[in-house]
């Protein structure tokens, strides 16, 4: 019998007694940073993540895009809970020995990108590539980003222009940059901690399905002004499958967060143009349009 994912995690959490809504554990035990100018105390932030050949890795995918790839997924989660990424183990199981040097070069750029030391990890045969990445990351005490702190009258918003890698997945060559080289996006996570974030996670499964996870970890209702959400053009698709896309395609590596009202002066000053605000938090469950309507769960899952 297949099962949901979501439903498998609820699974685990009943077994281990933690909760699991968001894709990194933090470790409350704080310790002295050597890195930190003020020597305050920090709680680890620690993320992993298998990808598979047939699943994860778009056929034509370099082998130095495979290994970036299998970095950038890593540090998204690391990003999202608005901490700084400090160390990444790869752990490469090849179908040809060959190819690991050139994986482990995309990681290491990816990881060069982002200010994060590659620090080793584990080699294996397997029948098709599969690599897992663990990322490990660092917050002040207390102030890691949950899925779960979305508060009534929030704002809800979303870094980055959903729906450009499913383009590329679908054969729109234009936005394969996009699908096979993702960019996580570590200093817009760090600038919306420090803006007041209350609620953040990444949209690596499609915005829609976030937007479910996201409400459903702070037993909230997210309202959704559907034409706030940017959509992009593109000469092969038309106007509907972008905005599908947009709404349920995954494999962008974009941020979805919520803030309160007061804070919103804040996000003007981050460091980027594609910071979107489309819809607010409200009592309920669920997502829903801002004209009321219910807006179906689709996105991606492994299962």
């Amino acid at each position: 019998m297949r099962k949901d994912e979501r439903a498998l995690i609820s699974q685990i959490a009943s077994i281990i007694g933690e909760r699991c809504d968001d894709d990194c554990a933090i470790i409350p035990s704080p310790f002295f940073s050597l890195d930190s100018p003020s020597g305050s105390s920090k709680d680890l932030v620690v993320s992993t993540d298998m990808l598979h050949e047939t699943t994860d890795f778009p056929k034509g995918m370099s082998d130095w895009q495979i290994g970036w790839m299998s970095a950038a997924v890593t540090l998204s989660d690391l990003a999202a809970m608005g901490s700084l990424p400090l160390y990444l183990l790869l752990a490469i199981g090849a179908d040809d020995p060959s190819r690991v040097k050139d994986i482990v070069r995309g990681a290491y750029e990816c990881c060069m990108r982002y200010g994060v030391r590659y620090i080793g990890g584990d080699l294996d045969t397997h029948r098709e590539c599969t690599v897992v990445s663990t990322g490990i990351g660092e917050v002040a005490c207390g102030c890691a980003v949950q899925r779960s702190g979305a508060g009534i009258g929030d704002r809800i918003g979303i870094v980055g222009i959903p729906g450009r890698a499913e383009a590329g997945l679908f054969g729109c060559f234009e936005f394969l940059i996009h699908l096979l080289e993702p960019q996580p996006r570590v200093a817009e996570g760090q600038a919306l901690l420090r803006a007041g974030a209350t609620a953040m996670m990444d949209i690596s499964d499609g915005l829609m399905i976030s937007l479910f996870d996201l409400a459903k970890a702070s037993s909230v209702c997210c309202m959704i002004d559907l034409d706030a959400i940017p959509v992009f053009s593109s000469n092969s698709l038309s106007q509907e499958q972008c905005r599908d896309f947009a709404w349920y395609g995954g494999g962008d590596f974009g941020l979805l967060f919520t803030i309160p009202p007061s804070h919103i002066e804040k996000i003007e000053g981050i460091d980027t143009d594609e910071i979107f605000l489309i819809g607010e938090v409200c009592a309920g469950e669920g997502v829903v349009s801002s004209l009321g309507s219910l807006i179906p769960i689709r996105g991606y899952s492994h299962f």
